[in-house]
């Protein structure tokens, strides 16, 4: 006897009438903090999209953002090659007391003195700054 076997093409209204294959990375893949840092290096390039950059790359765009907040924040170190700012972190022991010294940023002949209390990101954001106009 001889069995027949219909396609999906032709199953009953209710079941699985198109199957589509996607091809691509599947699962979670881990990301050297070297590849981390220049994909976001890449994405900070003046004219430069989020999305285009990601795309490029095969991550989705929230992911590249999560990043490039990671290096404002200090967590991911860029490289710092010349035209893009380098984000290092900034530890501190303890809570600045009220004689605490400023932060001095020296870049070109510029001296930006920023308050010790500063935030680490208020800090990254002012240095970025200072980079793009230089």
């Amino acid at each position: 006897m001889q069995q027949t076997v219909q396609p999906m093409l032709d199953a009953p209204l209710g079941g699985v009438s198109r199957l589509e294959v996607l091809s691509g990375p599947t699962g979670r893949r881990s990301w050297p903090e070297e590849v981390k840092a220049r994909i976001v290096a890449e994405s900070l390039q003046p004219g430069t999209r989020v999305g285009d950059v990601a795309r490029r790359h095969g991550l989705a765009p929230q992911h590249l953002t999560a990043w490039r907040r990671a290096a404002r924040e200090g967590r991911l170190v860029l490289s710092g090659d010349k035209g893009s700012p380098a984000f290092v972190p900034l530890l501190l022991d303890e809570p600045p007391g009220p004689d605490a010294a400023a932060v001095e940023i020296v870049a070109g002949g510029v001296l930006v003195r920023l308050p010790a209390d500063s935030a680490a990101g208020r800090i990254a954001a002012v240095a970025a700054a200072l980079a793009r106009a230089l």
